[in-house]
């Protein structure tokens, strides 16, 4: 059986420049925030970050964007980085960053069709607004929808509670924000765990995401108390 256990900077050596990455997390709580150190710490550029949010003020998110490593966020908010709202001339890289602001329910149906292999989701969220411009609409019953495509990933780094040596992995509290359902729609899953424990530790009935979907196993996060 392959040895999926690595350090954080193995784990993140795969990705280059200009992926397309999804972060878990919820303004950086449940964030594998071992992994997005170590990417910052490989300096890739160009990225496309697919995230809840912006993270906070160089954390999570927050500290790729403050690198100038992100080309393109694809989010549901970004007010709680107030280096996002609040910009100044001391931070120039982030006037770069292409903002695509996606309402939070639509956000994790994008997400998911592209894990359950859809072709897309109909909503009527943000019919007659700024949303559906570009988008195509169509018409049930007499009420209009707009039809919005999958966002599929490269990469995928989540974080778990308790992960086994197999990759399967158990969420609690804060970390279900985003990463069970991130870690189906990438080509590539890193995560970073509270908890590394030995196969059959998990009862199988606990298991959200199967570690046939995981890739790579770094330990060492703090253990999340929300």
């Amino acid at each position: 059986m392959k040895d999926k256990i690595m350090t954080a900077k193995k784990a993140v050596e795969c990705i280059q420049d200009g992926a397309t990455i999804m972060i878990g997390g919820f303004a950086v709580i449940g964030t594998p925030e071992n992994l997005v150190n170590a990417l910052a710490e490989k300096g890739v550029k160009d990225l496309t970050i697919v995230s809840c949010d912006a993270g906070r003020s160089g954390k999570g998110v927050g500290k790729l964007i403050r690198n100038g490593q992100v080309k393109k966020l694809i989010a549901t908010h970004v007010g709680i980085n107030t280096e996002v709202t609040y910009r100044t001339p001391e931070t120039p890289e982030i006037y770069n960053v292409e903002y695509v602001l996606v309402p939070q329910g639509t956000f994790v149906e994008k997400v998911r069709a592209a894990g359950f292999g859809l072709g897309g989701v109909i909503t009527p969220v943000g019919v007659g607004t700024v949303v559906e411009e570009g988008k195509e609409k169509i018409t049930i019953k007499g009420k209009e929808y707009l039809v919005e495509e999958p966002i599929f990933a490269d990469y995928a780094l989540i974080r778990g509670s308790v992960v086994d040596k197999k990759g399967n992995v158990f969420y609690k509290g804060a970390t279900k924000n985003f990463n069970p359902i991130m870690a189906m729609s990438a080509k590539h899953v890193i995560v970073g765990a509270e908890e590394i424990m030995e196969d059959g530790f998990i009862d199988p009935d606990l298991v959200a995401t199967p570690g046939i979907l995981v890739d790579a196993i770094v330990g060492g996060e703090e253990r999340c108390l929300m």
